[in-house]
């Protein structure tokens, strides 16, 4: 049995000191987790005020972040007694394990150093990238984030997107609009090709150099098609192409050229 002093020296030399060091490892990891923070905040200030691209910013940031969180709680267990050194080897060789079972994830991480250094693409460009088309708001250590058309975000792996066929829509100032449009082989095509030109002409947004273009591209089963290839601002793409489509449709119709679509005929046998 022990005794009363027993129990008091028990408490003082053991769970007074473990109690203390838990505290502390507390306070370490707490204190160490805003310092932390306040690190990562000044680093991306001053990587913002050097100028350094907002997509590089905010990958050194996640980068920096998750290695000082990692101190902090090496620091936290290190107040609580544990062997640290140990625990550093430990976690080495948990790492190369942890590596090997997650390929794929490695080669996210891998694709986004790539990412960052080759820039294909920055925040706020619109590609194709991945299979999503969007607009990139953000790139992560493992992912690509993108937001569609429609307002829906996708959050697409890194090595998919350096992976594959990156399609930039915003790296040039400049766009061509391919376009298709078909007449009847009985309509004038000298009037059709005006009409087009006029289209085409008429609108501001369609850039005079490079000049547009409207050829007699193919004689097809049931429609002559034209190609008509304006140039415009990167800005004006979708506006000038859907107004183009609504004007050459009513200039047809005004002038009497018709727009073949498929159609079919049916015979029938009557009965005697």
């Amino acid at each position: 049995m022990f005794s009363g002093l027993d129990i008091e020296k028990l408490v003082n030399v053991y769970v007074v000191p473990w109690f203390i060091n838990i505290a502390l490892a507390i306070v370490v990891f707490i204190v160490g987790r805003l310092i932390a923070k306040g690190l990562v905040k000044v680093l991306e200030r001053l990587l913002v005020r050097a100028k350094v691209d907002s997509m590089l910013v905010e990958f050194i940031g996640s980068i920096a972040s998750a290695g000082l969180l990692l101190l902090v709680i090496i620091a936290s267990l290190d107040m609580l007694g544990v062997n640290t050194t140990s625990l550093i080897a430990m976690l080495g060789a948990a790492g190369l394990a942890v590596g090997l079972a997650l390929q794929g994830s490695l080669q996210n991480f891998a694709s986004g150093v790539l990412l960052i250094i080759f820039r294909p693409f920055k925040i706020g460009d619109f590609v194709e990238a991945g299979g999503t088309t969007g607009t990139v708001e953000k790139i992560t250590i493992f992912n690509t984030i993108m937001l569609t058309p429609d307002n829906r975000e996708i959050i697409v792996p890194n090595g998919a997107v350096y992976g594959g066929t990156i399609t930039n829509f915003s790296a040039r100032d400049t766009r061509r609009i391919d376009m298709v449009f078909g007449i009847g082989y009985g309509d004038d095509i000298k009037k059709a090709k005006n009409i087009l030109m006029n289209a085409m002409e008429s609108d501001e947004r369609i850039l005079k150099d490079p000049a547009p273009v409207v050829a007699l591209a193919e004689l097809g089963d049931s429609s002559v098609n034209f190609m008509v290839r304006p140039w415009v601002n990167r800005a004006d793409y979708g506006n000038v192409k859907y107004t183009l489509n609504e004007h050459i449709k009513s200039a047809f119709d005004e002038n009497g050229i018709s727009i073949p679509f498929p159609q079919m005929d049916i015979h029938m046998d009557q009965a005697a």
